[in-house]
């Protein structure tokens, strides 16, 4: 019905010429005012079935000849009718009868269309400029429900890149709390255990105090200089300086490299988030390769062992930030490839034109419809819950946004291989959305 209604709107009712009028009434009454925005009138029999229209512009060729009017005008119109006019059925819908007309129309146009009911009765005209108008606001009207539907689509996209950057920021500060827990603990021992050595010298200091007053007191007996020298001695035994001396310096020296672990790894993670430093600069890939294995370390560190090969890169512009999330996501993916003990190695290089990045795992690789879908949004092939099918996709994005290339090859049991390309010298623009 609704369909029908909008076409319905284009329904002009005319009232239809008789098959026995005559050329020069049918002349007459295209010059009324009502009929002039029409270019032809119809023409119905008895039974309400149209049989053809009349256009103004064949008569306007017959009354421009010499004596046309006279030789014509009292000849029925059906004489100078079309016989096959544009018929459109009211209930066919606004779409299908501008297929409809556009199929059978002819330049330049000088017919409107009729429309009939289901049983092929004539209802009226319809003018094509009409019909046209008609479909270019329904066309509009498309174009802003997609447009919408463009700016939904985009906001669900930031949402869900913005679910799996927290899904990897997540992964990510998870390991390196990992990390973390393992110097801290042994930082928290030697701390410990330098607070039970250190309490008997201070009952030492207290022994040797009382031994010192009791020389300095004139008034001081034997015996209490014996007890105070006892005790001192007691004291020292007690607390071992010699043998303390060896073991702090061996405390101090595990607390500074465990210090130095945590110290490493928090100026790891700040590298490789980049907080402090512009969106776009001039870094050397290496550096970032380093970053990221090192955030990585706590999925590689129990399933792979890490070859680098890394050859020597010019300085490239690019946002570093997002090159690390990729490079940390192919090294978890690689960590997450293997079934035991494995390999991966990661290799850099550069040509003329790119700096180019190689990450190959010894994992159980993928089989070509798996390799096909890898940069689709949502595949992955990881259990309900473990994996957002992003991943790979935002890093496509990245990489591509950069000016630059990611390649996958790959056979089932052979393991795989991510190929990174990115231009020396770059004229695009980076975008924050990866």
């Amino acid at each position: 019905m609704a369909a029908e209604s909008s076409l319905a709107r284009l329904l002009k009712t005319v009232e239809p010429l008789a098959p026995d009028m005559s050329i020069s009434d049918v002349a007459d009454r295209l010059l009324t005012h009502e009929h002039k925005a029409f270019l032809s009138l119809p023409v119905v029999d008895g039974q309400g079935q149209p049989l053809g229209l009349v256009s103004r512009y064949t008569l306007q060729d017959i009354f421009m000849q010499r004596f046309g009017r006279d030789l014509w005008g009292r000849r029925p119109v059906v004489d100078v009718m079309n016989p096959a006019p544009l018929t459109v059925a009211l209930a066919s819908g606004l779409e299908l009868a501008a297929k409809q007309v556009t199929a059978q129309l002819q330049y330049p146009i000088t017919e409107d269309f009729i429309l009939v009911d289901e049983q092929g009765r004539y209802l009226g005209l319809g003018t094509v400029l009409d019909l046209l108008k008609a479909m270019e606001l329904r066309i509009a009207q498309r174009n802003r429900v997609l447009r919408q539907a463009l700016v939904d689509l985009k906001e669900s996209q930031a949402q869900l890149v913005q679910s799996e950057k927290m899904a990897s920021l997540g992964q990510m500060v998870a390991g390196v709390a990992h990390e973390l827990n393992t110097p801290l603990g042994y930082v928290k021992n030697n701390v410990q255990l330098m607070e039970e050595l250190t309490t008997p010298l201070f009952a030492l200091a207290e022994s040797q105090a009382a031994l010192a007053a009791c020389l300095d007191d004139p008034s001081c007996d034997e015996q209490r200089l014996a007890d105070a020298l006892e005790c001192a001695a007691a004291s020292r035994e007690a607390a071992a300086p010699d043998l303390l001396a060896g073991d702090l310096r061996q405390l101090f020296g595990d607390t500074l490299y465990g210090l130095g672990q945590i110290a490493e790894l928090v100026a790891g993670l700040k590298d490789f988030a980049r907080l402090d430093r512009a969106m776009s600069e001039e870094v050397d890939l290496n550096d970032c390769i380093r970053s990221a294995l090192l955030i990585a370390r706590n999925h590689i560190k129990d399933k792979a062992e890490v070859y680098q090969l890394l050859g020597e890169l010019p300085r490239i512009t690019c946002a570093p930030s997002q090159i690390n999330q990729v490079l940390l996501n192919l090294f978890t993916n690689a960590a997450q490839a293997m079934d035991g003990a494995g390999r991966i190695q990661v290799k850099s290089w550069a040509d003329n034109d790119n700096v180019c990045i190689s990450v190959q795992d010894s994992g159980r690789g993928m089989p070509p419809e798996v390799r096909q879908r890898i940069f689709d949004p949502f595949f992955t092939t990881k259990p309900v819950g473990e994996g957002t099918g992003l991943g790979l996709s935002i890093s496509y994005k990245i990489i591509r946004d950069h000016g630059g290339s990611i390649r996958v090859a790959s056979e089932p049991g052979r393991g795989t291989r991510f190929l990174i390309s990115l231009p020396r010298s770059q004229a695009v623009e980076l975008k924050r959305s990866a």
